[in-house]
């Protein structure tokens, strides 16, 4: 969120496809924003933090945010994740970060959620079930040291803004590692225009990429040129994908399970095949139909009938593919942006040896082979 300028997929001439919001950000979805608390100690190997995301941003209210979940392959965790299945919504605020920082993360959120409801907890019979989520940072951060506390992460909360945000290495994505480069956290956009439908929907994915080997990468179909001097990690992949969907239509929760699902495809598109090691957990949400009021029990001595019966907003079925379009093309752009801005970092057990960022001369060139296919990626 800095002012200073931000290197992006786009701004190194790659075409994607689909028309972006103001800011090819998660936050161009009303009412979403989005914080980060970045903490890095070369002395210590420290290189983590934790991105928030506030679904509603600081409404007073606790609220009903209908979502679903998608597990592409389960080697890691994100809390909550039960409920929404059974239920299809949760009411807090989503936090991302390293494998370790989950315990702290929950315990911060849970005691966020009660000082900014404080209302609804003094007077309603109802508890914090925040949704926390990872990915693996440990060959880049000494993870075993719990760097993250609960300030770190009552910052992050705190802080969420909306507007551009900083991509690579911020937040819970510091110490990413992505195709054997530096990965970390990516956000972007899409307008959803449906014909004959007067109102225009915004959808927006924010990811922390940290997934895939170097042999898989490629950039909108073009493989990535393999490296002159191998790393250690070029062909391992034990890292994780968490990937945030957010949008303002309003869509039922087996509409948004669905939704998550098209994720998968996303990320495909980059190469990878979701190994064994790799948490590939995807959440999509929607910002609609605030005034459901199901976070409110009813019983014997709250029995009004406007509350027993309600009525929400959803999309008809087949205009859903215009949002799976949507989720494809933004989750895509997502993982390059994560890559473009990310910076090197020195490996944990061998602080002599990088791991690389992504070479913006080569996806220049690699986005001349898209506009034109007869030219070599590899001699430009």
């Amino acid at each position: 969120m800095k002012n200073s300028k931000i290197i992006r997929s786009r701004d190194l001439l790659l075409p994607f496809l689909g028309k972006t919001g103001e800011f090819n950000s998660i936050t161009d979805v009303p009412g979403v924003l989005v914080g980060y608390k970045t903490l890095i100690n070369k002395s210590k190997n420290i290189y983590t933090g934790c991105t928030a995301i506030l679904p509603r941003g600081y409404n007073k209210k606790i609220s009903t945010i209908w979502a679903g979940i998608f597990v592409l392959n389960g080697n890691g965790e994100m809390t909550g994740s039960h409920w929404i299945n059974d239920a299809g919504y949760f009411s807090s605020p989503i936090i991302i970060t390293n494998s370790h920082g989950i315990g702290i993360s929950h315990h911060a959120t849970t005691k966020w959620m009660i000082n900014h409801y404080s209302n609804d907890f003094q007077t309603e019979d109802i508890w914090a079930m925040p949704v926390i989520a990872e990915t693996y940072d440990g060959f880049i951060n000494n993870i075993n040291h719990l760097s993250l506390k609960e300030d770190d992460v009552m910052e992050a909360l705190n802080n969420a803004k909306t507007g551009k945000l900083e991509e690579g290495n911020v937040g819970g994505g510091t110490g990413m590692v992505t195709y054997g480069l530096k990965g970390g956290t990516g956000t972007s956009s899409r307008i959803i225009t449906i014909p004959y439908h007067s109102k225009k929907y915004t959808l927006g994915v924010l990811l922390q990429a940290n997934n895939g080997k170097r042999s898989e990468f490629k950039i909108m179909g073009v493989p990535y040129p393999p490296p002159e001097v191998n790393n250690s990690l070029d062909n391992i992949d034990k890292g994780s994908i968490i990937i945030i969907i957010a949008t303002d239509a309003p869509l039922l929760p087996v509409q948004l399970k669905r939704l998550a699902k098209r994720a998968a495809l996303g990320i495909s598109r980059n190469g990878t095949c979701a190994n064994n090691g790799s948490g590939d957990i995807f959440l999509a949400f929607s910002t609609a139909n605030e005034n459901y009021i199901n976070n409110i029990p009813i019983d014997d001595k709250n029995i009004e009938e406007e509350k027993q019966i309600q009525q929400i907003n959803f999309l008809h079925d087949d205009l859903l593919n215009y949002f799976y379009e949507g989720v494809v093309q933004a989750v895509e752009e997502a993982v390059i942006n994560a890559m473009v801005s990310a910076k090197p970092l020195p490996l944990l057990k061998n602080k002599d040896e990088y791991i690389p960022s992504i070479d913006h001369e080569i996806v220049k060139n690699i986005s001349k082979v898209i506009r034109n296919p007869h030219t070599d990626a590899n001699t430009q």
